[in-house]
């Protein structure tokens, strides 16, 4: 089989690397001429554990190639994927021009029947949108169906996730495109993975409805954290205790600095937007955003209540992306956080595994480092903000000698404090009693 994916973003060059891996035929196409080319090398251009390496294996095997012609891609790909962005308008809701310029394009290119499926994280209505702006736009009648097959892809295990999915989701009111979905998705059969065939507005929803329990998981788990705190409980043994429940499951109840990254904070906020216009308010997903702000504030908080005050200190920063595993700085935490630190008058160094150039772009009046212990040198805190795994066995003898003060501010619970004080460190972390050495 023949596809192309419109869009070489984060999830048009995974999916079509992967199915290339798969043995399919795969066009990548984008407007961006200079990422095409760069494309076309080999050079990835974002960081995902894995990517280079499957593209440069298709690229060798000549099932992966890229184009910036439009007229290519539609005539080559029998399946034609929509991954371009969805980026938010100011009012939350999901801007869909990118969308709709691609059904243009496709409309007037197209000479066959074709699948069309987004990819892209659409709100409900979209694939009838699309529908109505492919039709309108065709110069003659040429037979096409709409699918809605959304991604489930994390940032930092993208390959594994779409190669081992949990499931699969393919929305299409016509059987010959579900059919065609199918035989694509194949390779999958093998692994026994549960496939779910709705109609598309009921695989648009499913999209929107997990991200934004997952989202919920999280901001639950940081309230149960501050009354912890306030308490004196702990909040990982209150966790695990909710986690062993098989109807809660352990996934997402990891106190922290909250969430970040393209997906939840974006896809909670479209799906408020599709409350309002359907005259039912989402309460529990706009609760669920309204914590996770509050989060950062709280995380600014506790650092200088650590400190005693920010104004003329330097914090150290460890980790600068909203996740392990990825460069990506969108609605990172961390960002905020050191922002928040700058304006109180701190200075703020840092250091980032992937994403500290970019980072320091962002925020330049951070102090760029070339590893941990440079980052805690003359510090009067080290915080730990994102938890890469060379962040999870520190020399805390190497950086105590380094430090203006021993003091490890550990936003993601990476160490038991026991470990920590034991070298002369105060260890403050999320939903647990802090602690001073003996």
């Amino acid at each position: 089989m023949q596809i192309s994916v419109i869009g070489t973003g984060y999830v048009g060059l995974v999916t079509g690397a992967c199915f290339a891996e798969f043995g399919v035929n795969v066009v990548c196409m984008d407007n961006d001429e200079k990422r095409i080319a760069g494309l076309e090398k080999g050079d990835v251009p974002f960081y995902e554990p894995g990517i280079t390496e499957l593209v440069a294996k298709g690229i060798g095997h000549g099932r992966l190639s890229f184009t910036a012609d439009l007229t290519r891609a539609v005539d080559h790909g029998e399946v034609i994927f929509i991954a371009v962005g969805t980026p938010p308008r100011k009012d939350g809701s999901a801007d869909l021009s990118f969308v709709e310029e691609v059904g243009r394009g496709i409309a007037r290119k197209m000479a066959s029947y074709k699948v069309i499926v987004t990819k892209s994280t659409v709100p409900v209505g979209t694939g009838s949108l699309l529908q109505k702006v492919i039709a309108g736009t065709q110069s003659k009648k040429i037979a096409f169906d709409i699918v809605s097959n959304p991604e489930f892809l994390r940032e930092g295990s993208a390959i594994e996730d779409f190669m081992r999915p949990n499931r699969v989701v393919i929305g299409s009111d016509s059987e010959r495109a579900i059919a065609v979905m199918k035989d694509l998705y194949r390779p999958l059969y093998l692994l026994e993975t549960p496939f779910v065939v709705t109609d598309v507005a009921t695989a648009e929803m499913i999209k929107y409805a997990s991200n934004a329990f997952l989202a919920t998981k999280i901001s639950f788990i940081n309230e149960i954290a501050t009354l912890c705190e306030r308490v004196g409980a702990d909040v990982q043994a209150v966790a695990k205790g909710m986690g062993l429940d098989q109807r809660i499951g352990s996934k997402f109840l990891h106190a922290g600095a909250g969430f970040g990254g393209s997906c939840f904070p974006k896809d909670l906020a479209a799906l408020v937007q599709m409350g309002e216009h359907a005259g039912y308010p989402m309460q529990i997903a706009g609760a669920a955003a309204a914590v996770n702000a509050q989060q950062r504030s709280r995380m600014v908080a506790k650092i200088s209540e650590a400190i005693g005050g920010l104004q003329g200190v330097t914090v150290g920063v460890l980790g600068l992306s909203f996740k392990p595993n990825t460069n990506d700085l969108r609605e990172a935490p961390a960002l905020s956080i050191a922002q928040e630190l700058l304006n109180q008058g701190a200075k703020v160094r840092a250091y980032d595994p992937v994403s500290l150039e970019e980072a320091t772009k962002l925020l330049p009046q951070l102090t760029s480092c070339q590893n941990a212990y440079e980052t805690a040198r003359d510090a009067d805190a080290l915080v730990l903000m994102t938890e890469w795994n060379e962040f999870r066995n520190l020399d805390f003898a190497k950086l105590k000698s380094m430090m203006r003060q021993p003091l490890l501010v550990d936003l993601r619970n990476v160490y038991e404090s026991n470990r920590v004080t034991s070298f002369g460190f105060r260890h403050v972390s999320v939903g647990r009693p802090s602690k001073a050495p003996d």
